[in-house]
């Protein structure tokens, strides 16, 4: 498959001992690809990622994977800042809800997966920080969306998927036994990672929900939803399957 070298000079040094920790998905948002790269490449647009995959499975390469890119803007993940400091950015070549936003393309998924489990052998990043750009900006960001294949990743060691919802009898470690009180689910999705919390929780809810429950973005957390982010926070946290 082919990689195309296509240097952005939209970089800069990470920090000083910070090794990439964060794998952060991103859609293009824009009506084609050429436009796309040329705003990647562009110096006035002070934007880039570390990769741009096409809808056809073509791999652009923009900035090595040492240097700090430029994609995830105003962010926050598990109470950092600065995440394109820890993070490798890819950018998938779709218009995005602005421009006719459309599922992503056999090529395009099967070039990502290839691709991140390569950057994943290189680098020590663990499954609850492979994220999309609404994950660490939900008050901006709503790529790469619900149309995005986050189970197909999963299943190919690639990120976590939430299992079916439990039973109510059968709820993970540290659920709530009755509906969770926004207090519980703004702890529940702190101790994941997310951020904004107290500046628009619904948005954070919607960013969570376009990632792992893509059928319901409401930013409600409704019974469904509360199951599935109890399950990943007590992932992470080591009480859960899985």
């Amino acid at each position: 498959m082919t990689t195309i070298e296509r240097p952005s000079p939209n970089h800069n040094a990470r920090p000083e001992g910070q090794a990439a920790d964060i794998l952060l998905l991103h859609y293009t948002g824009m009506e084609s690809a050429e436009a796309a790269l040329a705003r990647l490449c562009d110096p006035a647009a002070e934007v880039s990622a570390h990769y741009c995959i096409d809808e056809d499975g073509t791999l652009y390469l923009l900035v090595p994977e040492g240097r700090r890119a430029w994609h995830a803007g105003r962010a926050s993940w598990a109470g950092e800042s600065d995440i394109n400091g820890r993070s490798i950015g890819i950018e998938l070549v779709n218009p995005g809800h602005e421009f006719g936003y459309r599922p992503f393309p056999e090529p395009q998924m099967a070039r990502l997966i290839a691709l991140a489990g390569e950057i994943l052998g290189r680098h020590p990043i663990p499954p609850e920080r492979v994220l999309g750009h609404s994950d660490v900006a939900p008050l901006r960001k709503e790529d790469p969306g619900e149309l995005f294949d986050w189970p197909r990743l999963a299943a190919a060691g690639i990120g976590l998927w939430p299992e079916d919802p439990p039973a109510p009898a059968e709820a993970p470690p540290g659920a709530p036994s009755e509906a969770p009180s926004e207090t519980e689910v703004r702890a529940a999705l702190a101790r994941f990672g997310y951020g904004y919390l107290e500046e628009d929780l619904p948005a954070v809810l919607r960013a969570f929900q376009r990632h792992f429950r893509p059928s319901a973005v409401t930013g409600e957390a409704d019974a469904e939803t509360a199951a599935r982010l109890f399950a990943l926070a007590g992932r992470k946290d080591g009480v859960g399957s899985g």
